[in-house]
């Protein structure tokens, strides 16, 4: 059975920083390709970031570019998303999804992926 569990949100002040985990079992993690998406209430589902298999490439919603980072650990199946100069809109939800291979044009749309989490809450006061 896949699982994917995120982990490591807060509630912070702005500008604070936060690293998001999401753990992987039960899948080949080192061929899903792992994106990170956010809701925030009443918004829909918003691409983050996400991060081929391999490590590399990565990509970024332009909103977080510069301020947020994720990265991959294949020994210890887990994606990293690390936050900083965190904003009063980055507060959501946040969801790590996996797909199987690489990135294709697509790898923006939540429903691409092929497993997802239940999400952690990132909640960022002014």
């Amino acid at each position: 059975q896949v699982q994917l569990v995120e982990s490591g949100g807060a509630l912070v002040q702005a500008g604070a920083s936060l690293r998001l985990s999401c753990a992987a079992s039960g899948l080949t993690f080192s061929a899903y390709s792992v994106g990170w998406f956010r809701q925030a209430p009443g918004a829909e589902c918003e691409f983050v970031a996400t991060i081929k298999y391999s490590g590399s490439p990565a990509y970024y919603n332009d909103s977080v570019k510069g301020r947020f980072t994720v990265s991959r650990d294949n020994t210890k199946n887990t994606v990293y998303l690390q936050m900083n100069s965190l904003k009063p809109e980055d507060t959501a939800v946040y969801y790590c999804a996996a797909v199987r291979g690489t990135l294709t044009s697509n790898y923006n749309v939540y429903a691409t992926y092929d497993y997802y989490g239940q999400g952690t809450q990132v909640t960022v006061s002014s």
